[in-house]
């Protein structure tokens, strides 16, 4: 590596975990929601799954390391702009573009897991609180279901602009989340991401119970489990 290169810690092991476990359990989810019949099994797995990795993050998101924390990634109007007249200036973490992308990822998936509790199809799977409410659970599972092209569409262009920063504006952004290191100029302080074993602990707990919060939801009911898509 060039001495004026430095190597810089900015995705913590716990987010990049995150990342790709909900990219398994989306596609997994989407996946044996498609097959359908005894698929459904793994397809209320994912779902619960997700709705668990979704609670992480929004967790995550307040108390975890630096660049994880939606106050270091929500931008506002200013710094949007700043951004798109630097056309796409190397940051650290997110930047404020693609911060509000993950923010509507995390509220689109997480929708999906919430409704996915009262959904039901009346004949296999129902989710595991759609006994509470008849009203409430023909709602969502109504806006469960027609959800799923939003869904498409914006996992289609996360894609799609990690392609572009790859290709076009030479920033590699799927290294970093595999190892969680970003390269920088060694004359420009970058802050590291604090990635130690309490901070990974810490992260486990919380995963851990979140877990087990899963589990639980899955046991009420009817025992037939939850439509994730």
């Amino acid at each position: 590596m060039s001495s004026g290169i430095q190597r810089v810690r900015v995705w913590d092991l716990p987010t990049r975990l995150f990342h790709w476990s909900l990219v398994v359990c989306v596609v997994g989810a989407f996946v044996t929601v498609k097959l359908g019949g005894l698929w459904m099994d793994w397809h209320v797995r994912f779902g619960l799954a997700t709705a668990a990795l979704i609670a992480f993050r929004l967790i995550w998101g307040l108390i975890g390391p630096r660049y994880a924390r939606f106050s270091h990634f929500l931008a506002g109007p200013a710094a949007i702009k700043r951004y798109l007249a630097d056309r796409g200036a190397h940051v650290a973490g997110h930047n404020p573009l693609g911060g509000w992308s993950v923010a509507a990822m995390l509220a689109l998936f997480g929708f999906q897991a919430f409704s996915g509790l009262f959904a039901t199809d009346d004949i296999l799977t129902s989710g595991p609180l759609a006994h509470l409410d008849d009203g409430w659970t023909a709602t969502l599972t109504n806006l469960h279901k027609s959800s799923e092209w939003f869904m498409i569409a914006i996992v289609a262009l996360h894609v799609l602009a990690v392609l572009w920063y790859q290709w076009a504006a030479k920033q590699n952004l799927v290294g970093p989340m595999i190892h969680g290191d970003m390269l920088a100029p060694a004359s420009t302080p970058v802050a590291a991401a604090q990635d130690g074993i309490g901070r990974r602990l810490l992260a486990l707990v919380i995963i851990a119970l979140l877990g087990w919060g899963a589990w639980w939801l899955s046991t009420l009911g009817s025992g037939a489990g939850v439509d994730f898509m």
